[in-house]
């Protein structure tokens, strides 16, 4: 059986998505058998790792743009990338960017390649529509978006309700704010946990239990991993976040409150985060 062959690009990449140390990264790498994802995972273990989660950032420029439909039902968020920093912030990048998104909304179907070309040619950059996402409410809610400063990052959300008239409140209005808000700063990667894969809570699961110290009951070591598991959750699932302007409060419990504030049955459906450059899950 050949060895492998553990090169600088593999360490520089495990390094990147764990911060741990060059010669931990080259030991674990050599353990695994150049197995980048079992490398993050016994890093992990061993605490070397400083993150849970953190994606490879792709070195792309442009903006994230939106648009809603009047009705407030259909929203897109669409990533437009270009080749500078500099055209990220003319306006005529931006002006393309906010008329593909609109485009979108009235047609998930258009052809936006002669947009981009004559993007291309005015602009003087490669111009990429990297990306869109489109939602759409069936039945009572709306759908809401934030675009953060900068335009680097964007939030589009879908948002139940048992009345289009609690939609027109002011009280409902801000709390579908306060929700984009949420997350864009806490980047949550679901709404609930039962929506978090299993590979990824199993995975999760057997780190932790892989940072027990040896010679532990089986009941203790499982009840460190769901005490661990509960931490997991409350980082990666919006509901189970702590709200952003008042950490006393869960998102469940923003929620419930204004529920029981408007008699209503709010909940959150769906919702997609974009941040520019960042790497698409396959």
């Amino acid at each position: 059986m050949s060895e492998v062959v553990i090169d600088a690009q593999m360490v520089k990449t495990l390094r990147e998505k764990t911060n741990a140390g060059l010669m931990e990264c080259k030991r674990a790498l050599s353990d695994t058998k150049g197995d980048l994802e079992a490398a993050v995972d016994l890093l992990r273990k061993k605490g070397a790792a400083s993150a849970a989660k953190k994606a490879d950032r792709e070195a792309k420029e442009g903006v994230i743009a939106q648009s809603i439909s009047a009705s407030g039902k259909v929203g897109v968020l669409v990533e437009v990338n270009c080749e500078t920093d500099f055209v990220a912030k003319n306006d005529a990048f931006k002006a393309l960017s906010d008329g593909v998104a609109q485009k979108l909304v009235e047609n998930p179907a258009v052809d936006l390649e002669a947009d981009r070309v004559a993007a291309v040619q005015k602009l003087g950059e490669n111009i990429l529509i990297r990306r869109n996402a489109r939602l759409e409410v069936q039945g009572s809610g709306a759908v809401a978006s934030y675009i953060h400063t900068g335009g680097k990052v964007g939030v589009l959300v879908e948002v139940g309700a048992s009345k289009d008239t609690t939609t027109q409140s002011e009280e409902f209005k801000q709390l579908v704010r306060d929700l984009t808000l949420q997350i864009a700063a806490a980047s949550p990667v679901c709404v609930s946990r039962e929506a978090i894969p299993q590979a990824l809570a199993d995975r999760e699961r057997e780190v932790y239990r892989g940072q027990v110290p040896a010679g532990k009951p089986a009941n203790i070591i499982e009840k460190i991993v769901e005490g661990k598991m509960d931490k997991f959750y409350s980082s990666v699932c919006l509901v189970d976040q702590s709200f952003i302007k008042n950490p006393d409060l869960t998102v469940t419990q923003l929620i419930a409150e204004r529920n029981k504030a408007l008699g209503e049955t709010i909940s959150v459906r769906r919702f997609v985060r974009f941040a520019v450059g960042e790497e698409i899950s396959s």
